[in-house]
């Protein structure tokens, strides 16, 4: 017999979506919040020379300015006051959530609860404020040592610039938090979700103007398609897989006649639990060589152009460094994000115990042991995704919009922006039932 759940799925339509009145205005809100999004992606620094502006960025646009780029949907190009994105706020979480672990005064904050979240929320604003202010004079300085793009150097430049990069990044956070308790999915992640979709349509364009200049033949167009929606397939299966670990309760006597508990449960662990950190931070810190030398106007020393030629896109060491960077950064966070011996106390305190295995200390070893094995698929996966379009990128100009880690932040944001309709329907569907049996009731 089907389950209440399923035969909600089951009776899901378009007209239970007209129906969802607060669904429809957390979608309209989600929507309006992005479009203002976008509109600031247009709007330029003061005193810049677009022209000269153009030049310095297309002989970057390799390094990990064009990274960033992507991620901010070409607001680094034009050098637009959301320039910074949503990046500082980003890092500042995981500084965060790396000192929560070697920190005993953040680590009680943490198992606060509600109280020691706002807190270290607010710990992560300061923290986006310092990291922006920084990145923002760092923006201003390299604008003003290239040649032509600033028209009027000087300390007001440097102050009017800060100021607008880092406004700029902190509306931006305010909006995500806006978009997360008022609109649907989750506000941050669906801004560089919104930043990279906005660029691909242009991506396409210049896919299919090559390949009529003839610069790309039709078979490797197609296959770079097919290629596209293999990883898309991939990427929806092994997000949803998981690992489920059973967690069985003791039954308690609540009575003289009556028994509560014996009943058995699950605990998810995700495949991939470190989501797509490990592939922006190999990305990140690979393209740094060919950043550090783009700007400086002989190339470098020696030594750095030398690490910059082997560290070019396809090439082999490049290939195995970044493979090797996304091992190290799947287990890596998944250590910080995933703690298997405070999850095994919690289910200690609350009865919970794995059958065949000793509550406590033993389960954690358990839970570590397990995850350590679905985490080296996990990175495995990853390594796979992020390293056929990096071939395909270095060997067929493939647009780097269709490299393995913009692939895998749509995919995933679309997986869970969806997932909260769902939920938000099943809700609006719920109400209903409610409603019809009042008024029954109300009639007998």
């Amino acid at each position: 017999m089907a389950s209440a759940a399923e035969q909600l799925a089951a009776n899901l339509n378009f007209g239970a979506f007209g129906k969802a009145t607060e669904l429809k205005k957390r979608i309209w809100f989600t929507l309006g919040a992005l479009i203002i999004y976008r509109l600031g992606t247009y709007i330029p620094l003061p005193g810049l020379n677009p022209d000269a502006l153009a030049d310095v960025f297309r002989q970057q646009s390799q390094g990990i300015v064009g990274l960033f780029n992507m991620f901010s949907g070409g607001a680094v190009g034009r050098m637009a006051i959301f320039a910074l994105n949503i990046m500082p706020y980003i890092s500042a979480s995981i500084i965060i959530q790396l000192m929560t672990s070697v920190s005993p005064r953040l680590e009680a904050l943490k198992k606060e609860g509600e109280q020691g979240r706002k807190v270290l929320n607010q710990y992560t604003r300061y923290g986006t404020v310092l990291l922006a202010t920084v990145q923002a004079y760092g923006i201003a300085a390299g604008l003003a040592s290239a040649t032509n793009v600033v028209l009027e150097p000087g300390p007001f430049f440097y102050l009017s610039t800060v100021i607008t990069l880092v406004g700029g990044t902190m509306f931006l956070m305010w909006l995500g938090e806006q978009i997360t308790a008022r609109g649907i999915g989750n506000g941050i992640s669906l801004i560089i979700f919104a930043g990279i979709v906005a660029e691909l349509p242009s991506a396409i364009a210049g896919m299919l103007e090559l390949g009529r200049q003839g610069a790309l033949s039709t078979p490797l167009i197609l296959g770079v398609m097919i290629m596209a929606l293999a990883v898309i397939a991939l990427i929806v299966f092994v997000e949803r897989a998981q690992r489920r670990i059973v967690i069985q309760y003791p039954k308690r006597q609540v009575s003289a006649t009556r028994m509560t508990g014996g009943e058995n449960s699950h605990l998810p662990l995700k495949l991939n639990t470190a989501g797509v950190i490990p592939p922006i931070f190999a990305s990140s810190l690979l393209l740094l060589p060919t950043t550090a030398a783009s700007f400086s106007a002989a190339g470098g020393p020696e030594w750095l152009t030398t690490i910059t030629t082997y560290l070019g896109h396809g090439r082999p060491l490049y290939m195995a460094f970044y493979v090797a960077l996304i091992v190290f950064f799947a287990f890596f966070y998944t250590a910080i994000v995933f703690n298997p011996q405070e999850t095994a106390e919690n289910l200690k305190k609350y009865g919970g115990f794995v059958p065949g295995i000793r509550p406590g200390e033993r389960t954690g070893q358990y839970i570590d042991y397990v995850l350590t094995r679905i985490t080296v698929i996990g990175a495995a996966y990853l390594a796979l995704v992020c390293l056929i379009p990096e071939i395909l990128i270095s060997y067929a100009s493939v647009p780097f919009y269709f490299g393995g880690t913009s692939l895998l932040i749509v995919v995933s944001v679309t997986m869970d922006t969806v997932a909260q309709v769902q939920g938000h329907l099943y809700a609006a569907q719920y109400e209903g039932l409610i409603k019809k049996a009042k008024l029954r009731g109300g009639r007998r």
